[in-house]
């Protein structure tokens, strides 16, 4: 069973009933769900996930107010709650997965995730937290929030960024994935630069996958999980397939053997094939860059689109 569908059934068959029998004096104060970190708030949990911080258990979240009032008491019921729970043991925590569930203050939830605990309202705001910080914000389930405090916060986070965050992040992911996969990537198999080259690529798939989650408009999570996200999103998401096959090609060093400074400067090493699908990767973004109106050019390199993208500020 994945981690949140179990920790809704826990919530329902113990914690709602605990809560309201015991802190029905503020039970309209009170949120409750499964958010934050892991794998399982993504629900991309399996097997190997159930070795650490998997179990029953979810998060209730109290206004600073109410939590320095009740936050001791309330979680002392929580850890009175049975531990098993459907033939599930209770949850095991590593040293730096406590913390994560149980009774939370709404407010230091939100600053330790996006280090304030409102929706920004500045594009410099909005810059200023890690992305992926912003995918562990909105991910998972709220099961109950009355006040709605919990929840609007959550909701603001989730109309995604400021047109101009927006596109200043799309033309700023175009950059790198250009400057490494379209460039670095060739000039340092040129040179024999293995290592180099191996790094570029690392960039080249990172920033390529982080342009389609920016034209899904959706946040990209942790690193572990952005490519596993990607068969999640409507637009793009083939380039998740054809990112794999990147590391199926076998070893194209032969394909760099005698290639001379001048070639390939500006024309494509197609015996490289791993030049091929980076070529490939970046025509299907620059179709959606056509599709959702932020560039007219069909020129492949990814490059040549900022100045077309940055107008749309």
């Amino acid at each position: 069973m994945k981690g949140l569908e179990l920790a809704e059934k826990y919530y329902e068959a113990y914690g709602r009933k605990m809560l309201a029998e015991q802190f029905g004096q503020i039970k309209d104060q009170i949120a409750a769900g499964l958010v934050g970190y892991g794998s399982e708030c993504l629900g991309f949990d399996d097997d190997i996930s159930k070795d650490h911080d998997y179990g029953p258990s979810f998060c209730i979240w109290l206004p600073r107010e109410i939590y320095e009032e009740y936050g001791t008491r309330m979680q002392e019921a929580y850890d009175a709650l049975p531990g098993e729970f459907l033939g599930f043991a209770g949850r095991m925590e590593e040293e730096q997965g406590k913390g994560r569930v149980g009774v939370l203050c709404l407010e230091a939830f939100y600053e330790e995730m996006i280090g304030r605990a409102s929706v920004p309202q500045t594009d410099a705001e909005w810059l200023a937290i890690p992305e992926e910080m912003l995918a562990t914000a909105v991910n998972g389930k709220v099961f109950e929030d009355n006040l709605q405090r919990f929840s609007s916060v959550r909701s603001g986070l989730m109309q995604y960024y400021p047109h101009g965050v927006w596109i200043r992040k799309i033309a700023d992911s175009m950059a790198k994935a250009a400057q490494a996969g379209q460039y670095n990537y060739a000039r340092a198999m040129k040179r024999g630069e293995r290592i180099a080259a191996e790094m570029a690529l690392t960039e080249f798939v990172k920033e390529s996958m982080h342009l389609v989650y920016l034209l899904n408009r959706t946040y990209a999570p942790f690193y572990k999980w952005m490519h596993r996200g990607m068969r999640n999103l409507a637009s793009c998401s083939e380039i998740g397939d054809m990112l794999n096959l990147l590391y199926q090609i076998p070893d194209p060093a032969s394909a760099w053997e005698g290639v001379l400074a001048t070639e390939y400067v500006y024309n494509l090493n197609t015996n490289d094939g791993r030049v091929l699908i980076i070529e490939a990767v970046c025509n299907i973004l620059v179709q959606a860059l056509n599709e959702q109106g932020l560039s007219d050019l069909q020129d492949n390199f990814l490059q040549n689109h900022i100045g077309t993208v940055l107008e749309k500020l």
